[in-house]
């Protein structure tokens, strides 16, 4: 992947702050973080355990408020944007996907995928077809029918990966989604998520504890002390 830096953001967020309280204390956790992220470009964030890295992620995704500073998709400041204009843009521009899988279990995988595109309302044979086209991609297709819970967790999150691409977002957002995976099993399903990001021109942003991982994508990050730290190329 190769990021456009004269072209406008797909995703920007400026001084972005978010403390919380704890008894008579205020827990600082993001102090002005600052971001930029291109079209089809991979980003990895990494950072100590409880650095921030999944509040920061909440927030771009709009799921989490924060205290202070910008956050533009595409060029729109969703700040103080009503929730239920959020949420529908929010369909539209952005893929997630999580450590957990959050998978229905009473759904089988098609169903599972398709689900994501209920709040566009597209007809139903395109989001049928989309589904299929996306999990014969990820290499489900004889699963389609499957329940999750006989899927393995390498299945499982290739069913993440097609349902979070299922509405042809500009931007995916992936919080340790090897976490829960064996190394191989791991390595895997980020090489695929890779690939398949830049086959349908989406940017990726990589919340990772893994340095492999991270390596493999366009641009490294450091979430420390509150800041996003540019990480420069260090030895393997």
């Amino acid at each position: 992947m190769e990021s456009e830096e004269s072209s406008q953001p797909v995703l920007e967020t400026r001084d972005i702050e978010k403390s919380f309280p704890n008894g008579e204390e205020v827990i600082e956790v993001l102090r002005g973080a600052t971001l930029q992220l291109h079209e089809s470009e991979a980003i990895a964030i990494q950072g100590e355990s409880g650095s921030g890295k999944t509040t920061f992620l909440n927030i771009i995704s709009g799921l989490e408020s924060m205290n202070s500073g910008e956050l533009y998709w595409d060029g729109i400041s969703i700040k103080g944007m009503r929730n239920r204009y959020l949420a529908s843009l929010r369909a539209r521009q952005l893929g997630l996907m999580f450590q957990a899988y959050y998978l229905l279990p009473e759904l089988h995988v098609l169903d599972n995928v398709i689900l994501a595109a209920r709040l566009l309302k597209a007809p139903k044979k395109q989001q049928h077809d989309r589904a299929e086209e996306l999990l014969t991609r990820v290499g489900l297709d004889q699963r389609m029918h499957f329940s999750v819970e006989k899927l393995s967790g390498g299945e499982r999150q290739r069913v993440a990966i097609a349902r979070a691409l299922m509405n042809r977002p500009k931007i995916i957002l992936a919080d340790e989604p090897t976490g829960n995976l064996d190394e191989e099993t791991g390595d895997s399903v980020i090489e695929l998520l890779l690939e398949i990001a830049k086959e349908q021109k989406a940017s990726l942003i990589l919340v990772t504890h893994n340095r492999a991982h991270a390596r493999k994508t366009d641009v490294r990050y450091r979430l420390h002390l509150g800041q996003l730290e540019k990480i420069e190329d260090e030895p393997q």
